[in-house]
Parts: structure tokens; sequence; C-alpha cells
């Protein structure tokens, strides 16, 4: 009977149900540039088509790997969670417009990764310089959308002050794979990839940027929307 603590059970409810739902459209957005940059390129008939081979998938999967199930698992809930009204019992978990958004995500990074490579294989680039650029800016979108993505609400300015270290140990790590990559010999000829000089590296840092931080427009037209 004693119900001192039904606020609390509530508000851990809705925070784990808010970031099971940011991991799944986390996930969901970048499967699509994977599958995308796996398939395009032979539908396409570029002159190159093996861009990624099982070694890559393996590794981008062990790095969405941690970034779902450790980083929003310990996302801190969000400002104004408990002043939302109840969620309808007939409501499904995604809605049409967060799924929407989650692929339009996806399309975004797929068409910076492949936009990119493309110039290079166009200014006769090679194989590995394109397999490189495409790879390293998929890298760096993962970053961006792991940032992006902790609020479908918030800035991402906003949610920097949140606090969860992981987020930084992550990032960290994935800037130093990214390193090895591009800068180990004997990991570089594993993911048959180059070096990358620095224009490169700030054109693929770039691009996915663009790719990516476009969602901030989107989350302040939903914000100035939802206050009318």
């Amino acid at each position: 009977d004693d119900l001192a603590h039904m606020t609390d059970a509530v508000a851990l409810g809705r925070k784990i149900y808010d970031n099971l739902k940011k991991a799944i459209q986390y996930i969901v957005s970048i499967h699509i540039p994977i599958i995308l940059i796996v398939t395009l390129p032979l539908l396409l008939l570029w002159k190159f088509t093996n861009i990624f081979s099982p070694v890559h998938v393996i590794f981008l999967e062990l790095i969405m790997g941690p970034t779902c199930s450790i980083i929003y698992e310990n996302e801190p809930m969000e400002p104004g969670t408990m002043q939302r009204p109840p969620r309808k019992m007939s409501s499904s978990f995604l809605s049409l417009k967060q799924l929407s958004v989650s692929i339009l995500q996806g399309l975004m990074i797929t068409a910076g990764c492949l936009g990119l490579g493309y110039y290079y294989l166009q200014q006769g680039g090679g194989e590995s310089d394109v397999r490189t650029v495409i790879f390293i800016t998929l890298l760096f979108c993962n970053i961006f959308l792991t940032f992006v993505n902790r609020s479908f609400t918030y800035s991402v300015f906003r949610t920097l002050t949140y606090k969860n270290n992981l987020v930084l140990i992550i990032t960290l790590i994935t800037l130093l794979f990214i390193g090895a990559l591009l800068y180990v010999p004997f990991v570089t000829r594993l993911f048959n990839l180059n070096s990358l000089a620095m224009p490169a590296m700030a054109a693929c840092c770039l691009i996915a940027l663009v790719s990516t931080l476009w969602i901030e427009v989107w989350k302040l037209i939903t914000r100035y929307t939802d206050s009318l």
C-alpha cells in the first residue's frame, strides 16, 4: 500500500523507454548506410564495387554495439520527461514519424559517404583511396550520430551537458581506432586502406558533419511548432 516511490518508478520506466527508443533509432540509422554502401556501387556499376568486405562490416558492428548498448543505456532522463501525458497503450513503439526520421538520417549518411567516394573515383583515385574515404567518413558519421541522437527534442549543444562519461570514452576509443586504421601499417593493410592527408581527413569530417547535423534544424523546427 506504500505509494511513496510510485513517481520514481514511473520516472525510471520513462527513462528506460526513451533510452531504448534512442538506441533502436540509432541502430536503424547507422545500418542503412552499411547496407547501401555495399549494394549501391554494384547496382550503379561503379568501377570499384567491393567497397566493404566482411572485415569492415564486422569492425563497424564492434563499434556500434557498445554505442547502442552502453551509451544510450546510461543516458540520464531528459528535462520535461515527467511533464508528458501518459502514453496511449495503443501507440506503437516507433511512430511513423520517428521511423521516417531515422531512415532519412541513414539515407543522408549514405549520400555523404558515397558522394565523397564518387568524387574521389572521378578524380582518378584507386580502389583503396575510395574505400578509405568512405569508411572513415562513415566512422565519423557514427560519432556525430551518437551525439545528435542523444535527444530528438533538445539540441546537441544542450545534450553535451548531460552527464554520461561513457560518451567521451567510446568517442575517444573510436578516434583511436581511426588513427590505427590510417597510420598503423599492419592495420591499414588488414583493412585494405590508405593513409589520408590532413585535407582529405578534414573533408571526411566535414561531410560527416553535414550528413548528421541537419537533424538539428529539424529539432529546432519541431520545438518551434510544438511551442505554438
